[in-house]
């Protein structure tokens, strides 16, 4: 019993440790709420504006963006910039041959990126960019050092620098730091709905299961009573 328990310590404290050997970095938590409706659509709209040139959601749909309260006119005229009809995947027009090119390796599709990495990860990552001269993209991050992506969203954040290994304000972007963070946790919002869209169902009906499973139960521990209670 005493090994079992510390195998399971171990598998429990693994994950965390490797993670925290890889990025040198203390994690901040993600606040991103999967229920949020109007947080996922806009968590929708950074991606295609930024990301999706780069990175694509090959297990990802356009029309399952229905779920999210958005009508297929709205997904077509709003959402759709790499694909003509609304059953196609969110795939990137950037093929490997360019991504190799550009940045010396493909950039990775995000469809379970949050599964992955984790939410934290992706929140505190998209945070941590600086300007770095010694890197061939001319940016570098705190939660991934020498990452071959450049900071795509830099325009919205603004410039920062690295000082004393601090990083700090270079020039202000078009949104301030409080604004820049929830237009950050909108988009892990919507790579944790995309890395599982049907978590929110999965739970309710897992939760009416325990329901009914908890009323069957009583039923059968009568059942069982009644059956042994001459039994001695």
């Amino acid at each position: 019993m005493g090994t079992l328990r510390m195998l399971s310590a171990v598998l429990v404290l693994v994950p965390g440790i490797l993670l925290g050997a890889e990025t040198g970095y203390r994690l901040d938590r993600s606040p991103h709420d999967p229920t949020d409706v109007v947080s996922l659509q806009s968590g929708a709209r950074t991606f295609v504006n930024y990301c999706i040139g780069c990175h694509g959601l090959q297990y990802m749909r356009y029309n399952r963006l229905r779920d999210l309260g958005l009508s297929d006119a709205q997904i077509r005229d709003n959402l759709m910039f790499t694909a003509e009809k609304v059953g196609e995947t969110m795939k990137t027009p950037m093929t490997v041959k360019e991504g190799k090119l550009w940045f010396g390796v493909p950039p990775p599709d995000l469809s379970v990126v949050a599964r992955s990495r984790g939410a934290d990860w992706l929140y505190s990552y998209l945070r941590t960019f600086y300007r770095d001269p010694k890197a061939a993209t001319g940016w570098n991050n705190q939660v991934f050092p020498n990452v071959a992506m450049p900071h795509a969203l830099w325009t919205l954040q603004g410039e920062r620098r690295l000082e004393d290994g601090k990083v700090v304000q270079a020039s202000q972007g078009m949104l301030s730091q409080t604004e820049y963070d929830a237009t950050a946790r909108d988009l892990v919002n919507f790579l944790v709905y995309v890395g599982e869209p049907s978590a929110l169902d999965r739970k309710a009906w897992g939760i009416w299961t325990l329901f009914v499973l908890g009323i069957l139960f009583i039923f059968a521990w009568l059942l069982k009573r009644e059956y042994w209670k001459d039994v001695k």
